[in-house]
């Protein structure tokens, strides 16, 4: 964590010359004040029907959606290369996508049964699920919507249901994604009544209503069913204030761990966040980030490696204790080539 310098610790030039501890590799790495390691890192991965199945995502070059069997070798890559986490979303078919979300919760939806099988193949990776109705909801919003309105309380309800199937689906961290009011203590009191009291819940507690999920909602199929935008539920860029208040909140209401969305244009959401509570932090580099990046690198205008790596710091000098990024598998890879 940042400390703020205090007054009269630096002595003048020439006595002090700041450029000393940067003159050499080893010096260098003697004063690193921030580390960055394959055991802060999830993995994002998307699921999709069928067997031995893949598809390319064009917006998000490198990623692409994987059949369960795929995503279970997917799981047992990111434990051997020390990635603690894998976090899953299903692109559900349109034929299952109705008003009512009842896919969320189906016992045998996609994405419970990517947990079943990378449980039973990779008991020891964690695996994160997302807790939201999109997916599955054929007007493409993250809650029921009733007259244009995206009503809280009966989507709040449906949320428990799809926890409770994640939960006996063998889920290790729920991921409430959806910014609805109250979801996190409804959450809480059902799988503590389920007997799921070792449960974590990482809450998307800051997602504001960005420009950044463009490529996700493809990645998804959300894309051409969202009607209208995602303003009254998702926080709204200029506010900061409003953020503590939600993590103050999910916090009191059972939150293990707090999420800050988007990532980089959010760093100082993660600063405060951690300085004000002093909980685990997340930050997830969204779609947007991920994609922008990669198309620089493939323009040849940046350096791949490098701006990835960069970035990834950013969020841990920013006080995340980890990142949500589709670059995990490879930047687990040149951590270890090192």
């Amino acid at each position: 964590m940042s400390r703020t310098p205090q007054p009269n610790t630096v002595a003048p030039f020439p006595a002090s010359r700041l450029r000393r501890t940067r003159s050499s590799g080893a010096l260098r790495d003697l004063v690193r004040e921030t580390t960055l390691s394959a055991s802060d890192l999830i993995w994002p991965v998307f699921v999709v029907e069928g067997e031995n199945a893949e598809q390319d995502i064009p917006s998000m070059p490198g990623v692409t959606r994987k059949s369960v069997d795929l995503v279970v070798k997917a799981a047992t890559e990111a434990a051997a290369l020390g990635i603690p986490a894998i976090c899953l979303f299903p692109y559900t078919d349109p034929a299952l996508k109705t008003a009512a979300c009842e896919e969320a919760w189906n016992p045998d939806n996609l994405s419970n049964r990517a947990i079943r099988a990378i449980k039973s193949a990779v008991p020891d990776i964690a695996v994160m699920t997302d807790i939201a109705l999109d997916p599955y909801n054929a007007n493409g919003h993250d809650g029921i919507v009733r007259d244009g309105e995206i009503v809280n309380d009966e989507t709040v309800e449906a949320l428990v249901k799809m926890a409770l199937a994640q939960a006996e689906a063998g889920a290790d961290i729920l991921g409430p994604s959806d910014m609805m009011d109250g979801r996190i203590g409804a959450i809480r009191t059902a799988i503590e009544a389920a007997g799921h009291q070792n449960l974590t819940i990482m809450s998307y507690t800051a997602k504001y209503a960005s420009a950044f999920y463009g490529p996700f909602r493809d990645a998804v199929g959300a894309s051409g069913a969202l009607k209208g935008d995602k303003k009254t539920y998702q926080m709204d860029p200029a506010n900061s204030d409003e953020a503590m208040r939600l993590v103050e909140r999910d916090l009191q209401e059972g939150a293990d761990m707090i999420m800050v969305k988007p990532g980089m244009p959010y760093l100082d959401i993660c600063r405060r966040v951690k300085d004000s509570f002093g909980v685990p932090t997340f930050a997830y580099q969204v779609s947007g980030e991920y994609a922008m990046l990669m198309a620089a690198a493939q323009n040849g205008w940046l350096d791949g490696d490098k701006v990835m790596e960069e970035s990834l710091m950013a969020f841990k000098r920013a006080g995340c204790d980890g990142i949500l990024t589709y670059f995990a598998p490879r930047m687990a890879r040149l951590l270890a080539d090192r």
